[in-house]
């Protein structure tokens, strides 16, 4: 854990709470390159600038950073009263509940909590604790020019744990949709700033003992996202919404 080049007193008292809440070690920057201090300490790095929580993978110069990436386009296109296909699929409206379960970068949270509204509820669950803790760092600092969409942002609960784990802790019916995009690395690979992700992202395969948790904690549907030739969808008995031209379709399990 370190501070930008050009650092200040307010940086290293943010390095340093940082530090502490992740339970690693805050190393003073002393204007070294972030490659330095990963070759003399070989490990990762997490670095806190002037806007945002940077974390570079040893070896690698592309930090992986927060960033709302596609969510702000798709909320655009709500806003102009036009529809998005994942909102489609969970069916959801004000005052949803919706647990999904693969946060990434959050980019499907956060078109939900704008359309469950305060009313809502969203939860993102992420098993890596260093993303889960950069991206709701970012969830809750990143501003736009929308009010709205801030506080859909800020709304957003992450979960620093995996999805098996979570789901057994729930209660049944607690959810009205829960979703899982196990595709997510693959927009994330086409993202320039966000690649360093897939050396830390943790996944979780798709399995009986996942969706039996699953199909208990919703309360209307399970929603998954996946690769338009995936067997996933006939495997685990999923409806699919196929779509014409697109790299990917959503399978629904009804619950009621």
């Amino acid at each position: 854990m370190t501070t930008a080049g050009r650092t200040n007193e307010s940086m290293i008292a943010e390095a340093k709470k940082v530090a502490e809440d992740l339970g690693i070690e805050y190393i003073s920057r002393q204007k070294r390159a972030v490659f330095t201090l990963q070759t003399m300490n070989e490990d990762d790095c997490i670095v806190v600038g002037k806007e945002r929580l940077e974390m570079f993978p040893y070896g690698d110069e592309k930090p992986f950073f927060f960033h709302p990436n596609s969510s702000m386009f798709r909320l655009k296109r709500l806003i102009a009263g036009k529809n998005d296909p994942f909102i489609d699929a969970c069916q959801l409206k004000i005052g949803s509940k919706v647990l999904d379960c693969t946060l990434g970068l959050a980019s499907d949270s956060i078109v939900a909590s704008y359309v469950v509204g305060n009313e809502g509820k969203v939860v993102g669950i992420e098993g890596n604790s260093f993303i889960a803790y950069i991206v709701q760092n970012g969830l809750h600092t990143w501003e736009t020019t929308i009010p709205e969409i801030d506080a859909a942002l800020k709304r957003i609960e992450v979960i620093n744990q995996s999805a098996l784990n979570y789901l057994k802790s729930l209660d049944t019916r607690s959810f009205d949709c829960v979703y899982f995009d196990p595709m997510f690395e693959e927009t994330i690979l086409e993202s320039d700033g966000i690649k360093g992700l897939t050396k830390f992202a943790l996944y979780e395969d798709i399995t009986e003992e996942l969706l039996s948790h699953a199909k208990r904690v919703a309360k209307d549907r399970v929603v998954l996202k996946d690769h338009y030739k995936s067997e996933r969808f006939a495997e685990f008995g999923f409806h699919v919404l196929k779509r014409k031209t697109a790299k990917f379709h959503y399978g629904i399990l009804q619950i009621r």
